[in-house]
């Protein structure tokens, strides 16, 4: 059974750093491309940061500069470091994991962690 599971999130004021983890279980972490997602309230989910099995990163604009992507494949984990945290990224942030064999697509989401940038 393949989980994904969130940790980190919390209330944090504007200006604050956040680290949050996602710890995976029942897939083969090293090879799934992995990737935060977040959603607001009354907004569509998005793509915050991805990093595939080899490491490439990707950002979504709002973050560059700010959100760090990166993977411990040896403990199976997924970390996203958010500094300069911002009232807009409050949110309630998901972990995905993604990979695609021979056209047949394998994705997984976990339950996610709010994250609350408020003074």
């Amino acid at each position: 059974q393949v989980q994904l599971v969130e940790s980190g999130g919390g209330l944090v004021q504007p200006g604050g750093s956040l680290r949050l983890s996602c710890a995976a279980s029942g897939i083969i972490f090293s090879v799934y491309a992995m990737g935060w997602y977040r959603q607001a309230p009354g907004k569509q989910r998005e793509l915050v940061a991805t990093i595939t099995s080899g490491g490439s990163t990707n950002y979504a604009d709002s973050v560059k500069g700010r959100f760090t992507i990166s993977r411990d494949n040896a403990k199976n984990t997924l970390y996203l470091q958010m500094n300069s945290l911002k009232p807009e990224d409050t949110a309630v942030y998901y972990c995905n994991a993604d990979l695609v064999v021979v056209s047949r697509e394998y994705d997984y989401w976990g339950q996610g962690t709010q994250v609350t940038v408020s003074s």
